[in-house]
């Protein structure tokens, strides 16, 4: 047997430790003339209860190589747990000629022996899955120079104690009622900051009208996801709702990074332009916030059994920095703005109070994207597969934090608390911005 490219293996090995559970839990895809010695379908948490069904039809394997009638029993599906994940990566390690399909530590599923004979060669199981874990369902392919097509339908699920089918993995069946917990707690603020603002009129600007239209975006995001998670929990398939969801999730990004930029700067409630710098900020960052999303919704619907699955992950991943740090560099030239004002216009308290706030609020835009962006991928990686959902909530209270800190911050005010001064105010502020406090 030719030598499998190790690299390959790692690479997909490694896949599947990192690549999240699946979320429609029944997939029907196509795989044509695929040469790839393993292919990494889905992930999943099973339960005592949990059934996986494969089903696969129009297969067709033709070989490159001296023998045009490979090994069938080289040719096959299997479930691979992470604790044995390490094991197989040994015995690959130790004989690069090893066959995956040879090993103990799999769950066997069937082989290409098993099909029915051609010209219809297809094959429909149910197995239960006896030991609960989170399984990743992979295709191996031991023959060298050999590619395979086949039509592959998976059904994957866990049935509750009345006998129903829970298409969600054992960590995330929370999911439907924590996104709509969420809205909720997001229609209350949107409705809290409707009447901050009509108390407020006089002192209403721009950007406080696109804070309230974020924070119905962001509602909307949300009934969106809960009624996707309901439909894939109780029918496998989200029934459109992912449509909807990846709709409202686009303009929530876009809208989010928007309206930290425009803070950023001091639009609209500190002055009621944009200099060149700060317009080139948006027109970079918007479009690649489409890019990253489109690559958002790429990775979510289709999944690592197509070849460039791993490439979208890496340019969403790219994109996402770029974004993150694009987003501060407004605050930071604010905030150097104010510094170098302060030391002619002759109002240090006032200037003073709006250096306090745009730092604080840098401190915040960090602090909300560190733990968004690492923290909560940490926590998904540690966290045992039965509590995959508390990545999820993290993330939502995160979020909600950061969104009640920025709208307090930024809030509409008659009497401002920060332009509210007396002379000896003025005078400790102006021997405070002679400091070198606020340097960045």
């Amino acid at each position: 047997m030719t030598k499998m490219p190790l690299s390959v293996v790692f690479i997909l090995l490694f896949l599947a430790v990192v690549v999240p559970p699946s979320t429609a839990e029944i997939k029907s895809l196509v795989i044509s003339d695929d040469a790839r010695p393993m292919i990494l379908f889905e992930k999943f948490g099973f339960t005592h209860t949990g059934h996986v069904t494969v089903s696969i039809s129009s297969v067709s394997v033709v070989s490159t190589s001296s023998d045009p009638n490979p090994e069938a029993s080289r040719l096959g599906f299997f479930l691979l747990s992470e604790e044995s994940l390490l094991q197989v990566l040994l015995e690959i390690q130790q004989n690069p000629r090893f066959c995956v399909l040879d090993s103990h530590y799999v769950t066997h599923l069937f082989t290409f022996r098993d099909l029915s004979p051609p010209p219809n060669s297809r094959f429909n199981q149910s197995y239960p899955v006896t030991s609960p874990n989170e399984y990743s369902l992979f295709f191996a392919n031991c023959v060298p120079e050999t590619k395979v097509s086949m039509a592959v339908r998976t059904e994957m699920y866990n049935k509750d104690p009345n006998g129903s089918k829970d298409y969600l993995p054992a960590g995330s069946t929370q999911l439907p009622t924590l996104y709509s917990f969420f809205f909720l707690c997001y229609v209350a603020f949107l409705g809290f900051w409707s009447y901050t603002c009509w108390t407020n009129k006089q002192t209403v600007h721009r950007i406080h009208l696109l804070m309230a239209g974020l924070l119905l975006i962001k509602s909307l995001n949300l009934i969106c996801a809960a009624e996707d998670k309901h439909y894939v929990k109780i029918t496998g398939t989200p029934h459109g709702w992912d449509i909807l969801f990846y709709i409202f999730q686009f303009i929530r990004v876009v809208l989010l990074f928007t309206v930290i930029i425009l803070i950023g700067t001091g639009w609209s409630f500190l002055k009621p332009f944009l200099q060149e710098k700060e317009k080139n900020v948006l027109i970079i960052v918007i479009p690649l916030q489409v890019l990253a999303n489109i690559a958002s919704i790429v990775i979510g619907e289709t999944g690592p059994f197509i070849k460039d699955w791993v490439t979208w992950n890496q340019v969403f991943l790219l994109v996402d920095i770029i974004c993150c740090c694009a987003i501060i560099f407004p605050i930071v030239w604010s905030i150097r703005s104010l510094r170098e004002t302060s030391k002619t216009d002759g109002k240090a308290a006032r200037n003073l109070s709006k250096l306090t706030l745009f730092r604080q609020f840098y401190i915040v835009v960090i602090g909300y994207l560190y733990f968004t962006r690492i923290v909560v991928f940490a926590l998904k990686t540690i966290a045992a597969y039965k509590y995959q959902w508390v990545s999820f909530a993290a993330e939502e209270i995160v979020s909600l934090v950061f969104y009640v800190i920025m709208f307090h911050m930024f809030r509409p005010e008659e009497k401002n608390e920060y332009f509210a001064v007396d002379d000896d105010e003025e005078e400790a502020a102006a021997l405070a911005l002679r400091d070198e406090e606020f340097e960045l």
